[in-house]
Protein backbone atom coordinates (compact mmCIF):
# COMPACT_ATOMS: atom_id res chain seq x y z
CA UNK A 1 0.00 0.00 0.00
CA UNK A 2 1.51 3.68 -0.74
CA UNK A 3 -0.47 6.69 -0.97
CA UNK A 4 -1.05 6.93 -4.27
CA UNK A 5 -2.74 3.54 -3.62
CA UNK A 6 -5.15 5.00 -1.27
CA UNK A 7 -8.34 6.85 -1.52
CA UNK A 8 -9.28 9.53 0.54
CA UNK A 9 -12.74 10.78 0.76
CA UNK A 10 -12.15 13.88 2.57
CA UNK A 11 -14.75 14.54 5.60
CA UNK A 12 -15.04 17.84 6.47
CA UNK A 13 -17.86 20.32 4.46
CA UNK A 14 -20.53 18.42 6.32
CA UNK A 15 -22.83 20.46 8.24
CA UNK A 16 -22.71 18.60 11.36
CA UNK A 17 -18.96 19.65 11.89
CA UNK A 18 -18.77 21.37 15.20
CA UNK A 19 -16.02 23.44 17.19
CA UNK A 20 -16.30 24.05 20.64
CA UNK A 21 -17.06 27.51 21.75
CA UNK A 22 -14.37 27.93 24.30
CA UNK A 23 -11.80 26.90 21.54
CA UNK A 24 -9.29 28.56 20.16
CA UNK A 25 -11.03 28.63 16.54
CA UNK A 26 -13.87 30.50 18.03
CA UNK A 27 -12.57 34.65 18.72
CA UNK A 28 -14.44 37.60 19.88
CA UNK A 29 -13.70 41.25 18.51
CA UNK A 30 -14.26 44.29 20.98
CA UNK A 31 -18.19 44.69 20.41
CA UNK A 32 -18.29 40.88 21.02
CA UNK A 33 -19.18 39.70 18.12
CA UNK A 34 -18.08 36.49 17.61
CA UNK A 35 -16.08 34.75 14.77
CA UNK A 36 -14.81 31.37 13.60
CA UNK A 37 -11.04 32.09 12.52
CA UNK A 38 -9.22 29.98 9.98
CA UNK A 39 -6.67 30.00 7.51
CA UNK A 40 -7.73 31.70 4.07
CA UNK A 41 -6.23 30.37 0.66
CA UNK A 42 -3.40 32.78 1.18
CA UNK A 43 -2.29 31.11 4.48
CA UNK A 44 -3.69 34.37 6.07
CA UNK A 45 -6.10 34.26 9.07
CA UNK A 46 -9.32 35.52 8.10
CA UNK A 47 -12.93 35.25 10.31
CA UNK A 48 -16.20 34.01 9.59
CA UNK A 49 -18.94 35.64 11.45
CA UNK A 50 -20.99 33.63 13.93
CA UNK A 51 -25.16 35.13 13.25
CA UNK A 52 -27.31 35.77 16.06
CA UNK A 53 -29.72 33.27 14.43
CA UNK A 54 -27.10 30.12 15.33
CA UNK A 55 -26.56 31.21 18.83
CA UNK A 56 -30.50 30.73 19.64
CA UNK A 57 -29.87 26.69 18.69
CA UNK A 58 -29.43 23.75 21.29
CA UNK A 59 -26.28 23.31 20.01
CA UNK A 60 -24.68 26.64 20.71
CA UNK A 61 -26.10 26.89 23.77
CA UNK A 62 -24.54 23.74 24.34
CA UNK A 63 -21.19 25.18 23.61
CA UNK A 64 -20.37 23.93 20.24
CA UNK A 65 -20.85 25.52 16.65
CA UNK A 66 -21.79 24.08 13.45
CA UNK A 67 -19.10 26.14 11.43
CA UNK A 68 -19.97 24.24 7.90
CA UNK A 69 -23.55 25.16 8.50
CA UNK A 70 -22.93 28.50 8.83
CA UNK A 71 -20.82 28.63 6.10
CA UNK A 72 -23.04 27.46 3.63
CA UNK A 73 -25.81 29.44 5.06
CA UNK A 74 -23.92 32.46 4.35
CA UNK A 75 -22.65 31.59 1.12
CA UNK A 76 -26.61 31.14 -0.06
CA UNK A 77 -27.29 34.33 1.76
CA UNK A 78 -29.24 37.72 -0.37
CA UNK A 79 -25.93 39.88 1.62
CA UNK A 80 -22.57 39.92 -0.69
CA UNK A 81 -20.43 40.55 2.11
CA UNK A 82 -21.82 37.58 4.06
CA UNK A 83 -21.57 35.25 0.56
CA UNK A 84 -18.16 36.27 0.42
CA UNK A 85 -17.66 35.24 4.12
CA UNK A 86 -19.21 31.50 4.00
CA UNK A 87 -17.82 30.77 0.20
CA UNK A 88 -14.12 31.63 1.71
CA UNK A 89 -14.43 29.65 4.72
CA UNK A 90 -15.45 26.55 2.07
CA UNK A 91 -13.19 27.76 -0.42
CA UNK A 92 -10.02 27.40 2.37
CA UNK A 93 -11.07 24.09 3.17
CA UNK A 94 -11.53 22.34 -0.17
CA UNK A 95 -7.87 23.48 -0.91
CA UNK A 96 -6.89 22.30 2.51
CA UNK A 97 -7.87 19.46 1.47
CA UNK A 98 -7.34 19.06 -2.02
CA UNK A 99 -3.48 19.99 -1.06
CA UNK A 100 -3.12 16.77 1.12
CA UNK A 101 -4.50 14.35 -1.81
CA UNK A 102 -7.94 14.06 -0.92
CA UNK A 103 -9.77 12.06 -4.15
CA UNK A 104 -13.03 13.11 -3.06
CA UNK A 105 -14.41 15.68 -0.80
CA UNK A 106 -17.76 14.67 0.81
CA UNK A 107 -20.34 17.05 0.69
CA UNK A 108 -23.58 17.38 3.41
CA UNK A 109 -25.88 19.72 4.20
CA UNK A 110 -28.78 17.29 6.14
CA UNK A 111 -28.39 19.77 9.29
CA UNK A 112 -28.78 22.78 7.52
CA UNK A 113 -32.60 22.54 7.74
CA UNK A 114 -34.97 19.89 8.37
CA UNK A 115 -37.11 20.87 5.60
CA UNK A 116 -36.62 19.10 2.48
CA UNK A 117 -37.04 22.11 0.14
CA UNK A 118 -34.32 24.25 2.02
CA UNK A 119 -31.91 20.75 1.92
CA UNK A 120 -32.50 20.58 -1.49
CA UNK A 121 -31.66 24.17 -2.36
CA UNK A 122 -28.63 23.93 0.11
CA UNK A 123 -26.83 21.02 -1.75
CA UNK A 124 -27.74 22.85 -5.06
CA UNK A 125 -25.81 25.55 -4.22
CA UNK A 126 -23.27 23.63 -2.56
CA UNK A 127 -22.46 21.66 -5.67
CA UNK A 128 -22.28 23.93 -7.91
CA UNK A 129 -20.12 26.12 -5.59
CA UNK A 130 -17.72 23.35 -5.63
CA UNK A 131 -17.69 22.09 -8.97
CA UNK A 132 -17.19 25.67 -10.40
CA UNK A 133 -13.79 25.38 -7.87
CA UNK A 134 -12.70 22.19 -6.62
CA UNK A 135 -10.12 19.53 -8.94
CA UNK A 136 -11.79 16.82 -7.29
CA UNK A 137 -15.14 15.13 -8.02
CA UNK A 138 -17.63 15.68 -5.03
CA UNK A 139 -18.84 12.54 -2.84
CA UNK A 140 -22.49 13.17 -2.34
CA UNK A 141 -23.55 12.58 0.92
CA UNK A 142 -26.87 12.54 2.63
CA UNK A 143 -29.10 10.28 4.89
CA UNK A 144 -31.97 11.15 2.72
CA UNK A 145 -32.45 9.74 -1.38
CA UNK A 146 -34.08 12.45 -2.81
CA UNK A 147 -31.28 14.71 -1.67
CA UNK A 148 -28.44 12.75 -3.40
CA UNK A 149 -30.92 12.55 -6.19
CA UNK A 150 -30.71 16.27 -6.69
CA UNK A 151 -27.03 16.58 -5.93
CA UNK A 152 -26.33 14.34 -8.75
CA UNK A 153 -28.65 15.72 -11.24
CA UNK A 154 -27.25 19.30 -9.87
CA UNK A 155 -23.70 17.98 -10.56
CA UNK A 156 -24.74 16.29 -14.22
CA UNK A 157 -26.19 19.41 -15.59
CA UNK A 158 -23.37 21.68 -14.52
CA UNK A 159 -21.17 19.84 -16.70
CA UNK A 160 -18.40 19.51 -14.52
CA UNK A 161 -14.68 18.84 -15.65
CA UNK A 162 -13.59 17.27 -11.99
CA UNK A 163 -15.08 13.30 -13.00
CA UNK A 164 -17.29 10.72 -11.85
CA UNK A 165 -18.85 11.49 -8.42
CA UNK A 166 -19.47 9.02 -5.66
CA UNK A 167 -22.41 8.73 -3.23
CA UNK A 168 -22.16 8.09 0.15
CA UNK A 169 -24.23 6.13 0.68
CA UNK A 170 -26.24 3.18 0.46
CA UNK A 171 -27.61 0.17 2.54
CA UNK A 172 -29.55 -2.58 2.92
CA UNK A 173 -31.86 -0.07 4.59
CA UNK A 174 -32.46 1.82 1.14
CA UNK A 175 -30.82 -0.30 -1.65
CA UNK A 176 -32.79 2.21 -4.17
CA UNK A 177 -29.91 4.21 -3.65
CA UNK A 178 -28.19 1.59 -6.12
CA UNK A 179 -30.47 2.98 -8.81
CA UNK A 180 -29.16 6.19 -9.00
CA UNK A 181 -25.57 4.94 -9.87
CA UNK A 182 -26.56 2.10 -11.93
CA UNK A 183 -25.78 3.09 -15.37
CA UNK A 184 -23.25 5.51 -14.54
CA UNK A 185 -20.03 5.87 -14.16
CA UNK A 186 -20.07 7.06 -10.13
CA UNK A 187 -18.51 5.73 -7.54
CA UNK A 188 -20.70 4.55 -4.37
CA UNK A 189 -20.13 3.63 -1.02
CA UNK A 190 -22.17 0.94 0.23
CA UNK A 191 -22.25 0.10 4.05
CA UNK A 192 -22.59 -3.12 6.12
CA UNK A 193 -25.90 -1.68 8.38
CA UNK A 194 -28.19 -3.82 8.25
CA UNK A 195 -32.28 -3.28 6.86
CA UNK A 196 -33.04 -2.26 10.52
CA UNK A 197 -30.49 -2.45 12.68
CA UNK A 198 -26.44 -1.90 13.13
CA UNK A 199 -24.46 -5.06 13.07
CA UNK A 200 -23.04 -6.46 16.14
CA UNK A 201 -20.71 -9.57 15.06
CA UNK A 202 -18.57 -9.61 12.38
CA UNK A 203 -20.57 -12.09 10.67
CA UNK A 204 -23.19 -9.46 10.38
CA UNK A 205 -21.61 -7.69 8.81
CA UNK A 206 -20.25 -9.51 6.26
CA UNK A 207 -23.01 -10.89 5.71
CA UNK A 208 -24.92 -6.94 4.98
CA UNK A 209 -21.48 -6.70 2.63
CA UNK A 210 -22.04 -9.88 0.64
CA UNK A 211 -26.04 -8.68 -0.27
CA UNK A 212 -25.25 -5.28 -0.99
CA UNK A 213 -22.24 -6.21 -3.63
CA UNK A 214 -24.37 -8.81 -5.05
CA UNK A 215 -27.61 -5.60 -5.66
CA UNK A 216 -24.34 -3.63 -6.90
CA UNK A 217 -23.23 -6.52 -9.52
CA UNK A 218 -27.17 -7.39 -10.56
CA UNK A 219 -27.41 -3.31 -11.29
CA UNK A 220 -24.19 -3.75 -13.77
CA UNK A 221 -21.76 -1.58 -11.21
CA UNK A 222 -18.27 -2.62 -11.77
CA UNK A 223 -16.31 -3.85 -8.50
CA UNK A 224 -14.10 -1.41 -9.35
CA UNK A 225 -16.58 1.17 -8.20
CA UNK A 226 -17.66 -0.49 -4.89
CA UNK A 227 -16.44 0.94 -2.01
CA UNK A 228 -17.30 -1.26 1.08
CA UNK A 229 -17.98 0.85 4.65
CA UNK A 230 -17.63 -1.99 7.13
CA UNK A 231 -18.78 0.61 9.90
CA UNK A 232 -16.39 1.81 12.66
CA UNK A 233 -18.15 2.53 16.03
CA UNK A 234 -16.03 4.13 19.30
CA UNK A 235 -13.59 1.68 20.90
CA UNK A 236 -14.33 4.00 24.11
CA UNK A 237 -17.78 2.26 24.24
CA UNK A 238 -16.91 -1.07 23.45
CA UNK A 239 -13.41 -2.67 23.82
CA UNK A 240 -14.64 -4.98 20.97
CA UNK A 241 -15.52 -2.61 18.41
CA UNK A 242 -12.12 -2.45 17.26
CA UNK A 243 -11.40 -6.19 16.07
CA UNK A 244 -15.17 -6.30 14.63
CA UNK A 245 -13.91 -3.97 11.93
CA UNK A 246 -10.77 -5.20 11.60
CA UNK A 247 -11.49 -8.79 11.84
CA UNK A 248 -14.90 -7.80 8.65
CA UNK A 249 -12.10 -6.14 7.08
CA UNK A 250 -10.14 -9.31 6.64
CA UNK A 251 -13.13 -11.22 5.56
CA UNK A 252 -14.37 -9.08 3.11
CA UNK A 253 -10.82 -8.98 1.19
CA UNK A 254 -10.51 -12.52 1.61
CA UNK A 255 -14.10 -13.20 -0.04
CA UNK A 256 -14.39 -10.33 -2.66
CA UNK A 257 -10.58 -9.90 -3.41
CA UNK A 258 -8.87 -6.93 -4.58
CA UNK A 259 -10.80 -4.93 -7.06
CA UNK A 260 -13.58 -3.98 -4.89
CA UNK A 261 -12.53 -1.07 -2.73
CA UNK A 262 -13.20 -1.13 1.52
CA UNK A 263 -13.12 2.34 3.37
CA UNK A 264 -14.68 3.69 6.35
CA UNK A 265 -14.95 6.53 8.60
CA UNK A 266 -11.94 5.26 10.66
CA UNK A 267 -11.62 8.50 12.86
CA UNK A 268 -14.55 7.32 14.56
CA UNK A 269 -12.51 4.72 16.32
CA UNK A 270 -11.48 7.03 19.08
CA UNK A 271 -14.15 9.65 19.95
CA UNK A 272 -14.66 10.08 23.45
CA UNK A 273 -10.79 9.62 23.95
CA UNK A 274 -7.91 11.53 24.35
CA UNK A 275 -4.69 11.72 22.33
CA UNK A 276 -7.28 11.35 18.75
CA UNK A 277 -4.12 11.65 16.59
CA UNK A 278 -2.39 8.86 18.29
CA UNK A 279 -5.37 6.45 18.10
CA UNK A 280 -6.33 7.33 14.98
CA UNK A 281 -3.03 7.04 13.17
CA UNK A 282 -2.82 3.49 14.63
CA UNK A 283 -6.31 2.36 13.95
CA UNK A 284 -5.71 3.88 10.31
CA UNK A 285 -2.24 1.29 10.20
CA UNK A 286 -3.72 -1.59 11.46
CA UNK A 287 -6.85 -1.06 8.57
CA UNK A 288 -4.67 -0.65 6.32
CA UNK A 289 -2.51 -3.85 7.00
CA UNK A 290 -6.30 -5.87 7.23
CA UNK A 291 -6.78 -5.04 3.55
CA UNK A 292 -8.45 -1.17 3.83
CA UNK A 293 -7.44 0.76 1.03
CA UNK A 294 -9.77 3.99 1.44
CA UNK A 295 -10.56 6.17 3.95
CA UNK A 296 -13.20 9.16 5.19
CA UNK A 297 -11.03 11.07 6.82
CA UNK A 298 -9.89 14.73 7.25
CA UNK A 299 -6.44 14.13 5.49
CA UNK A 300 -5.16 17.48 6.81
CA UNK A 301 -5.33 15.66 10.46
CA UNK A 302 -4.24 12.12 9.47
CA UNK A 303 -1.37 12.20 7.05
CA UNK A 304 -0.70 9.40 5.49
CA UNK A 305 3.49 9.79 5.44
CA UNK A 306 3.33 9.63 9.16
CA UNK A 307 1.08 7.22 9.56
CA UNK A 308 3.49 4.82 7.20
CA UNK A 309 6.22 6.05 9.36
CA UNK A 310 5.04 4.87 12.81
CA UNK A 311 7.08 3.45 15.19
CA UNK A 312 4.79 0.24 16.12
CA UNK A 313 6.72 -1.43 18.41
CA UNK A 314 7.11 1.91 20.54
CA UNK A 315 5.02 2.11 23.75
CA UNK A 316 2.65 4.54 23.36
CA UNK A 317 1.91 2.81 19.43
CA UNK A 318 1.87 -0.57 21.31
CA UNK A 319 -0.42 0.07 24.06
CA UNK A 320 -2.78 1.67 21.23
CA UNK A 321 -3.21 -1.34 19.48
CA UNK A 322 -3.64 -3.52 22.36
CA UNK A 323 -6.73 -0.80 23.28
CA UNK A 324 -7.83 -1.35 19.64
CA UNK A 325 -7.54 -4.87 19.51
CA UNK A 326 -9.64 -5.40 22.48
CA UNK A 327 -7.01 -6.32 25.12
CA UNK A 328 -7.47 -3.24 27.16
CA UNK A 329 -10.38 -3.47 29.13
CA UNK A 330 -12.50 -0.25 29.36
CA UNK A 331 -9.09 1.17 27.90
CA UNK A 332 -8.01 1.34 31.28
CA UNK A 333 -4.20 0.74 31.04
CA UNK A 334 -4.16 3.03 27.81
CA UNK A 335 -5.95 6.47 29.89
CA UNK A 336 -3.76 5.25 32.45
CA UNK A 337 -0.45 5.72 30.68
CA UNK A 338 -1.96 9.15 29.60
CA UNK A 339 -2.53 10.86 32.59
CA UNK A 340 1.46 9.70 33.21
CA UNK A 341 2.05 11.11 30.49
CA UNK A 342 4.42 8.13 28.80
CA UNK A 343 1.86 7.95 26.02
CA UNK A 344 2.90 11.89 25.04
CA UNK A 345 6.09 12.06 21.68
CA UNK A 346 9.54 11.80 23.07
Amino acid sequence: MTNSSFTIVGENIHTTRVLRTDGKRVTKDESGTEFVNYRDINGDISFMHIPDSFKDTQVYKQGRVKHFMIAVTLGMSDSAEERIQGENYILAEIQRQESKGSHFLDLNVDEISYKIDIQKAAIAWLVEFYSARAKVPPSIDSSSEEIIQWGLETYKNLGSTQGSPMVNSASLERISVLDLVAGTDSSVIVTAAGSDAMPSEVSDRVSNVSQMIEECLQRGIPRSKIYVDALVFPISVDQNFGNHYLESVTEIRRQFGSEIHITGGLSNVSFGLPLRRLINDTFIRLSIEAGVDSAILNPVESDLGRIFDLDMESERVQTAINMLTGKDEYCMDFLGKYREGRLSVS
